[in-house]
């Protein structure tokens, strides 16, 4: 009976080691499941493109007016060109200048009815809808700065005139 026992016994160790020996394997396949899953995560997310903040098309009476002008979040496009690099001031900027353009175009600013003298017009696009204004809005404060920005990346990073 002893001799019985004791085979029993060994029997039931066995087990108990190969169960263990299983739920490790198990353990360690789920690990590499999830290893595999952030490392395809981390690899979709790399060569994305950089969200558009805004597009401005401009036009106007004088020579040069007529500009598109493609912001995106570390590059611009000017006239449908090709890509162009912003600094990272520019970068920010227009990322500053998007949160304000969403505060208008939501309702929480007004603007002020146009008046009929202007040199350039805007229209912008951003996610909420379009808005188009004069060169001669003074308010709210949002649309004197991005037509300077609007200016300012036309000549230093397109090289155009205006």
């Amino acid at each position: 009976m002893y001799e019985y026992q004791r085979l029993v016994a060994r029997a039931c160790q066995s087990r108990v080691i190969h169960r263990r020996l299983v739920a490790r394997a198990c353990q360690s396949r789920m690990v590499a499941w999830y290893v595999a899953g952030a490392c395809a995560v981390a690899v979709g997310a790399c060569g994305t493109p950089s969200p558009d903040l805004f597009v401005v098309k401009r036009d106007g009476i004088v020579p040069g007016a007529k500009l598109e002008l493609l912001v995106s979040d570390t590059s611009t496009r000017c006239n449908k060109g090709s890509a162009k690099p912003l600094s990272s001031a520019q970068t920010l900027e227009a990322r500053d200048i998007t949160d304000d353009l969403l505060l208008v175009q939501s309702g929480a600013v007004a603007v002020p009815k146009a008046t009929p003298y202007k040199i350039f017009n805007f229209t912008v696009q951003t996610q909420m809808g379009s808005l188009t204004y004069p060169d001669t809005a003074q308010r709210p404060p949002i649309l004197p700065r991005l037509s300077r920005f609007v200016r300012r990346i036309a000549i230093d990073v397109c090289g155009l005139e205006r």
